[in-house]
């Protein structure tokens, strides 16, 4: 196996491959007000996303439910944390009509986690899936999902709505888990995704590059993601949020991206989309046949 070098830029300038346009046109303006005049959270908003602009613009959004408050502290996430307030029961009604209003063709949904709730706000999530489906019944839904921390039965309500995908980020690998991602567990989301394959889902993850993972790291996420029945996983470029998160060790070059893609394929994916810019939910509409 060739083993390619992982490409190290200047930590304070991001490389010309990483430039992004700025959200602008009469269809992203369109996106914008309906997801204001429904009171709608989106991941692209809470999470800083480098595509909401093209996505905005195509007439596609990833709706975040269950507030905008994380019960966890990831180094990596934009998303503010802390003791979230009371989830609104009415939100997936108001989510469901927004994607009708849109008439989008394949809806995304994710959430913050709520470590606090019981059911880790699986009713939630069942519920929007429901209503999603029955305001728009050619909708394709992915649902991007917490964890879920050992609740199998929450997991079974969360994915049991009838969702097309169901994706759960492993985020970095094994080793950096305690730094990126100390309120999780290497193992326990590797395991949810086994569940959820098992359940008869189409599976889906996500890993970000750049935190200072090694290519045998990637490479052995790759493998344990595919023993887990993995089907689909999306690669791509971290980028620092604010000063206060995790660095960026390494800009990682799009020749490195291609390879990833190649060696997720040769190692059993059904699906590999790897590339800087590449975010969880980006031409997620391509991942429902596969």
């Amino acid at each position: 196996m060739i083993e390619l070098p992982v490409v190290v830029s200047e930590r304070k300038k991001k490389p010309d491959w990483l430039r992004v346009k700025l959200p602008t046109g009469p269809e992203y303006r369109r996106v914008r007000t309906i997801v204001d005049t429904n009171k709608l959270h989106t991941i692209c908003e809470s999470g800083n996303c480098p595509n909401m602009g093209e996505c905005w613009g195509e007439g596609t959004a990833t709706f975040m439910i269950l507030g905008n408050v994380c019960t966890r502290s990831c180094s990596f996430c934009a998303v503010a944390t802390g003791r979230p307030n009371e989830y609104d029961t009415d939100e997936p009604r108001r989510v469901a009509e927004a994607i009708k209003t849109m008439g989008v063709k394949h809806a995304v949904i994710t959430s913050v986690n709520r470590d606090e709730l019981k059911d880790r706000g699986a009713e939630i999530w069942h519920q929007t899936v429901i209503f999603t489906k029955e305001l728009s019944p050619q909708t394709t839904i992915e649902t991007l999902i917490p964890d879920t921390k050992s609740n199998w039965e929450a997991l079974e309500r969360m994915i049991s709505a009838g969702q097309e995908v169901v994706s759960h980020n492993m985020e970095t690998v094994a080793r950096l888990y305690r730094a990126v991602r100390p309120q999780a567990r290497y193992e326990r989301s590797l395991e949810q995704i086994q569940r959820t394959k098992a359940f008869g889902k189409r599976t889906k993850s996500g890993i970000m590059l750049g935190l200072g993972e090694t290519q045998d790291e990637v490479l052995k996420a790759i493998d344990d993601l595919v023993a887990n029945g993995l089907d689909i996983l999306t690669l791509g470029q971290y980028l620092q949020p604010t000063k206060m998160h995790h660095e960026v060790i390494d800009w990682i070059h799009p020749d490195q991206f291609a390879f990833y893609r190649e060696e997720g394929l040769q190692r059993g994916l059904k699906y590999v989309e790897a590339g800087p810019l590449v975010r969880s939910s980006y031409h997620s509409e391509r991942h429902v046949n596969v």
